[in-house]
């Protein structure tokens, strides 16, 4: 046999190798990542639900799912190990950047604008934004007696 008749397989044979080994990997920091858990950390489950760790056993986790609600779960279902500030966003709503002082204006008109033109804009009269063609239907409507919508069938 020739080596270009087993070059083919040999790479095949190497690619399968260098899968595995990511793999394998992926698998390690997996069960390091588990190991490293603690009661009272926040985790998320491989199906999607944020929980806090209340105990650890050997192949068992006892999640506290809802405040006085535990369930208990394989460690191989921990999809991830949060850290409180990410686990207190996410569960709890909290933002860190709502303590700083910093204002954010309803519009982006005041992002574009300078102070002059501001006040210029707020002097300014309401413009009237109704059609012509909607007050002189309105008139016509109440030249007959009758209010939007009303028919003469009884």
């Amino acid at each position: 046999m020739s080596i270009v008749t087993l070059l083919p397989f040999i790479v095949l044979i190497g690619a399968m190798f260098l899968m595995t080994r990511s793999a394998k990997k992926k698998q390690q920091a997996a069960a390091q990542m588990r190991n490293e858990m603690q009661p009272g950390t926040g985790v998320r489950t491989i199906g999607g639900m944020y929980a806090t760790v209340k105990e650890i056993g050997d192949e068992t986790v006892l999640l506290e799912v809802a405040p006085g609600v535990h369930a208990v779960y394989a460690k191989n279902a921990i999809g991830a190990v949060l850290e409180d500030s990410e686990y207190n966003r996410i569960v709890h709503g909290d933002d860190e950047s709502s303590d700083s002082d910093t204002v954010v204006p309803d519009d982006a008109s005041s992002l574009t604008e300078t102070a002059e033109a501001t006040e210029t804009v707020e002097d300014a009269p309401k413009a009237d934004l109704t059609k012509k063609s909607d007050v002189s239907d309105a008139a016509e409507g109440q030249k007959d007696g009758k209010a939007d919508g009303e028919t003469d069938a009884k």
